[in-house]
This record gives structure tokens, C-alpha cells and sequence, in this order.
């Protein structure tokens, strides 16, 4: 074999890859662009790289649960132009009326040109956090409080209910959790992280996160949260894990005197998957109008159970009337929110009047 021809095979591709960065320049993807967010910020940018990475560079924080690998289906924005044609993975994740209206994943949209792009204001205010863990405790056999101290801003603003996202050192694994602290609190957030078989995020937290790590924290996220201006009664619904929100609402809601008329149903299995039942109870004697209802759907003999045996959502029904002036507020699987929304609206209650996040 001439000594030569390899030498002229990498310079045969060299000279393509030159080619092929010269088009790439001349189609914009080597100069500046502009992504205009809600028709009034402009972000000059540079580079090729996806919508989600180059908004995190310009500290702009989408959720984005899977990292950007198109698992989750959490990090959409509303594209008004540009950001070509939709690629066929996003497509589980999007509603036809979302498909219609421009929605993307922000993980799949490649920042080639300009680009006009629509996400909720608060987005806008999410910041990375540098924390420290200085608390670990065990509520149950198979959920975690964790207590991060803010370090670096050392403050966070956020409304009761809302979530945050925790980036797992040494692994691309970002996950988000409701915060389940008091928004008084601002210069520490608690996160709830309950164990998932085979999960990455919640193994690293049960299995290996220790009182002193440092930890990425991005946030607040999420439309779901307390209506502070209203004063309708409250239905509030959760199992599991679902118990942070609630908590953070209730926190609010005790600073201020228990103002609103409150139901909280919990669901559980059976006694060792309930825990805050005394924090609770103590609450419901505190303040006349907070109901607490926890309910187990397979106690065992010897948790003795004197309370309500059932899904939760049957509880919720028997317990519940006319609906139409109360407001709900659910947290839980997607299976369990769709649930407690059909008996939600069996009792009336409006759709503008139901609150939540689902948590898969």
C-alpha cells in the first residue's frame, strides 16, 4: 500500500470538514443570532448548540427533568418562528392543540437562526444555586426530607407549591421535587424525595448523600402553586411524596392565620407509609377550619387502624360536596391526578379551579 494514501484521505477530510464548517457559518449556525423571549427580551447567541443549552448558558432555566435526552417531555416552550421542523420524538410528548400552537422541546430545537420563543414569565427569574446539605431525615422507610442551605445567591423567592431541580454530581441526571418549606424560609429550601426503584436521582439521595455535599439546585419552576388572592375553600389532595407542596401551601397559610377553609385527604397504603400525622393534627386543632384526612387503602392488622380505609379517591367522594365555589389543589402520579379529577368533577368543581403538578 503507497505510504501516501492515508496521508490524502486525511487531508481529503479535512478539507470536507472545512467545507462543511464554511456552509454551516454561511447558513448562520457560526454567527450571531437572536432569541427574542415573549417579544420583548433579546439574547444575542452564538454557536449551534440546542434552545435548552443555550438559554442555560445565558442563565435562563427551563425544567428539564432527563437532562435533555427527550425522556421527560418537561422542558417545552412555544416556538412563534423559526427552529425548524419538529422531530418526530417530541411527538409523544405533545397534544395536538400543543403541536398546533407552536409547543416544542426545547432539548430538540437547534438554535440555527434566529428565534422567537414563548415560556411562562417566572422562568425568567429561575437561578442555579450552589447549596449544602445539613439535613437528612428519614420519614419513612422509603422517603427522605432533605434540608439544602442556599450558599451562592444565598436567598431564594418562591411561591408555595412550586418546584426545584437537583443536578446529581458526577452524572447528567437533573430531577425535579416540590419544595416542601416554608416560603418564609429563603435562605434554605426542604425537598421530600421519596425512593424509585432503579432511579438514579432518588438512589443517589437514599444510597449516597450525606449532610455536607454540595449540591446544584435550579429554580423555583412550576405554574402550580397557591392562589394567594383567593379566598375560595381549599380541596387538597396528595400521596407519597405529594405530601411537600401541600405542606409549603399550609406553611403559608398557618403564617397568615388559617384565612381559607382547607380539606387535606392523604393517601396511603398502609401505617408505615404515613408520616407529618402529628404535625398535622396538631394543625387541625390550631386552626377549626383545616380538616386533616389521611386514609390508608390496605391497612394491616397490626397497624390498628382507626381512620379511613379506601383509595383516596373514594374518600374524597364520600366526604365531599358541591364543589363549584373551592378550589383544588392535587399533587401525585399522573394515574392519580386524573383520577382525583374525575371525582373532582363529579362534585362540580371548575376546570380554571383545579391546581397541579404531575409527577411521573
Amino acid at each position: 500500500m503507497n505510504i501516501y494514501v492515508p496521508l490524502i484521505l486525511v487531508g481529503v477530510m479535512l478539507v470536507i470538514t472545512l467545507i462543511l464548517i464554511g456552509i454551516s457559518y454561511l447558513l448562520g449556525g457560526g454567527g450571531e443570532k437572536i432569541i427574542t423571549i415573549n417579544k420583548h427580551t433579546k439574547i444575542p447567541v452564538t454557536g449551534e448548540e440546542t434552545l435548552l443549552n443555550t438559554l442555560a448558558q445565558q442563565k435562563i432555566f427551563i425544567p428539564s427533568a432527563c437532562g435533555g435526552k427527550a425522556t421527560c417531555g418537561f422542558c417545552k416552550c412555544k416556538v412563534t418562528e423559526g427552529g425548524g421542523e419538529r422531530k418526530a420524538m417530541e411527538d409523544p410528548f405533545l397534544s395536538e392543540k400543543e403541536k398546533a400552537d407552536g409547543v416544542r422541546l426545547s432539548c430538540q430545537v437547534k438554535v440555527k437562526d434566529n428565534i422567537s420563543i414563548e415560556i411562562p414569565e417566572t422562568m425568567l427569574y429561575a437561578k442555579e444555586y450552589h447549596t449544602e446539605v445539613v439535613n437528612i431525615e428519614d420519614l419513612t422507610y422509603d422517603i427522605k426530607l432533605v434540608q439544602f442551605k442556599l450558599k451562592k445567591p444565598n436567598t431564594m423567592s418562591f411561591k408555595p407549591g412550586q418546584y426545584a431541580q437537583i443536578k446529581v454530581p458526577g452524572i447528567d441526571i437533573i430531577r425535579a421535587y416540590s419544595i416542601a418549606s416554608n416560603p418564609s424560609q429563603t435562605n434554605q429550601i426542604e425537598m421530600i424525595i421519596r425512593m424509585v426503584p432503579k432511579g438514579q436521582a432518588t438512589g443517589f439521595v437514599h444510597n449516597a448523600l450525606e449532610v455536607g455535599d454540595k449540591i446544584i439546585v435550579t429554580g423555583p419552576f412550576g405554574d402550580f402553586y397557591l392562589q394567594e388572592n383567593s379566598n375560595k375553600d381549599m380541596i387538597c389532595i396528595a400521596g407519597g411524596s405529594g405530601k411537600a407542596p401541600i405542606r409549603s401551601i399550609l406553611a403559608y397559610l398557618k403564617d397568615r392565620g388559617m384565612p381559607r377553609k382547607v380539606k387535606y385527604f392523604f393517601g396511603a397504603k398502609s401505617l408505615k407509609d404515613l408520616y407529618y400525622t402529628e404535625e398535622f393534627l396538631e394543625l387541625s386543632k390550631e386552626f377549626p377550619n383545616f380538616e386533616y384526612i389521611p386514609a390508608l387503602s390496605s391497612p394491616l392488622p397490626e397497624d390498628n387502624w382507626q381512620g379511613e380505609v379506601g383509595l383516596i379517591t373514594d374518600v374524597v367522594d364520600r366526604f365531599t360536596g358541591d364543589l363549584t365555589e373551592s378550589e383544588a389543589y392535587l399533587c401525585g402520579s399522573p394515574g392519580m391526578i386524573d383520577a382525583c379529577i374525575r371525582v373532582l368533577n363529579k362534585h362540580k368543581i371548575l376546570k380554571q379551579n383545579v391546581f397541579y403538578d404531575k409527577f411521573s
